[in-house]
């Protein structure tokens, strides 16, 4: 099923975690509404990026699939409201979030993670800024 112009689900749910583990990681109609919504933020990104194509790492994580891999509490991606992903065609993640930093792209918060980049959407729109050092949460991009 394609959730938008680049993005199918298979994208936003296929785990190796859930696989291995035989974890159950479909989501439900409501959240597969919700990946949409994420799906067309990251079409802005694409376009943002230069048209280079995003890979995903992480998009919906079902709870228990979130607790398999020590995902936060409250994490957006339980709601499929997350993706991680890269675009090694535009450039590093912190050159990334630095573009969407600047970028008038609506997002709840961005989080430069070293080797990739968290983008949440929520329903806040906060704009909040992130990088993790290793050990902890910093606000703003290093």
């Amino acid at each position: 099923m394609m959730l938008s112009k680049h993005f199918h689900l298979s994208e936003f749910t296929t785990s190796q975690t859930a696989a291995r583990r035989r974890i159950d990681n479909t989501p439900s109609r409501a959240i597969t509404g919700n990946l949409e919504r994420t799906a067309a933020v990251l079409e802005q990104v694409r376009t943002l990026l230069g048209g280079k194509p995003i890979l995903i790492s992480s998009g919906y994580r079902s709870p228990a699939l979130n607790r398999a891999i020590g995902g936060s509490r409250t994490s957006a991606h339980m709601r499929g409201e997350a993706g991680d992903f890269t675009c090694p065609g535009f450039g590093t993640p912190l050159e990334i979030c630095r573009a969407l930093a600047r970028s008038d792209i609506r997002f709840d918060q961005l989080i430069e993670e070293g080797t990739w980049v968290h983008l949440g959407i929520g329903g806040h729109w906060r704009r909040e800024v992130l990088t993790w050092d290793g050990e902890k949460y910093k606000k703003g991009l290093r």
